[in-house]
């Protein structure tokens, strides 16, 4: 007798979805990063969460300026910008300007694994900065070979609004000359007296910008905007023009050139004849004839 056979349909794996992603899962021991799915699922940009995500691979201690990360994504400064300010309104990112132990105010960016206010976790202190070996080099070459130090942040800013358009459209075009020299409003409004001096000196917008992009190092130890400040504070303002002449004075005549009749040598004379040399042998040749 056979054995009994059921034509019922199979039932499908209850385990493998029928759509949608099926996700081949690898353990990882090293080089892996944990972020939260709150993050990685943010509805909004895919910039956002791939700066997000880029940040919280790296190490303490890496560059995480605008600078920094439009050399590693292909996306330019605005949409890198706004994936930041977008981290920093979520609760992400927070950036603080702290004065170091040296007296330079800097910006330190801290990164979150859960937006502000719904962890434990606060912004760790500041780490105390090491004591530097005295060099044998005398203070005062060093200081000279040292790189200009940013200006104190102390002093009275001019209000950028006030400022030259011109200036202005010479100091936020420098970028497009070098991707790095990205100016905040409060640098800008920095240089902008020493740009309108420079103006004001003859110097134009083109000389300006090769003044300020020639020959740049191919790494800033200090901010882009204490590089041009110093270039525009070490380089020599140009000489004034030299004053024209006075209308009144007039200039000899250049007389045409003739071509002489005896020798057709050309000569300047206000009319033709003879040149200088043919008008001397022909009075020698009178005076020899009338002796």
């Amino acid at each position: 007798m056979a054995d009994p056979q059921s034509n019922a349909r199979l039932r499908a794996d209850a385990g493998a979805p029928t759509t949608g992603v099926i996700h081949v899962r690898t353990r990882l021991t090293a080089d892996f990063t944990v972020i939260s799915n709150a993050l990685a699922q943010r509805r909004g940009s895919a910039v956002t969460i791939g700066v997000a995500a880029y940040i919280a691979s790296l190490p303490d201690g890496s560059p995480v300026t605008i600078t920094a990360l439009c050399e590693h994504f292909s996306e330019g400064e605005i949409l890198i910008s706004r994936a930041l300010r977008e981290l920093e309104s979520a609760g992400y990112l927070e950036r603080r300007r702290e004065r170091t132990a040296t007296g330079q105010v800097r910006t330190r960016t801290y990164f979150y694994d859960v937006p502000r206010g719904e962890g434990p976790q606060d912004p760790p202190e500041p780490p105390e900065p090491r004591p530097r070996k005295r060099s044998a080099v005398p203070e005062t070459r060093r200081e000279a070979a040292s790189a200009p130090a940013p200006e104190e942040p102390g002093g009275p800013v001019p209000a950028l609004a006030d400022a030259d358009p011109e200036v202005v459209a010479v100091l936020t075009g420098l970028r497009r000359v070098d991707p790095r020299l990205v100016l905040s409003a409060q640098e800008a409004a920095r240089l902008t007296p020493a740009v309108a001096e420079w103006m004001a000196a003859g110097v134009g917008p083109r000389e300006i910008t090769e003044l300020l992009t020639v020959r740049l190092p191919d790494r800033f130890r200090a901010r882009p905007a204490s590089v041009l400040a110093f270039r525009l504070r070490e380089t020599p303002l140009p000489l004034p023009a030299p004053a024209p002449l006075p209308p009144s004075v007039e200039r000899p005549a250049v007389l045409p050139f003739q071509t002489c009749d005896g020798c057709e040598r050309a000569f300047r004379a206000p009319a033709p004849g003879h040149c200088r040399s043919c008008r001397d042998r022909l009075g020698e040749e009178h005076l020899r004839a009338a002796g």
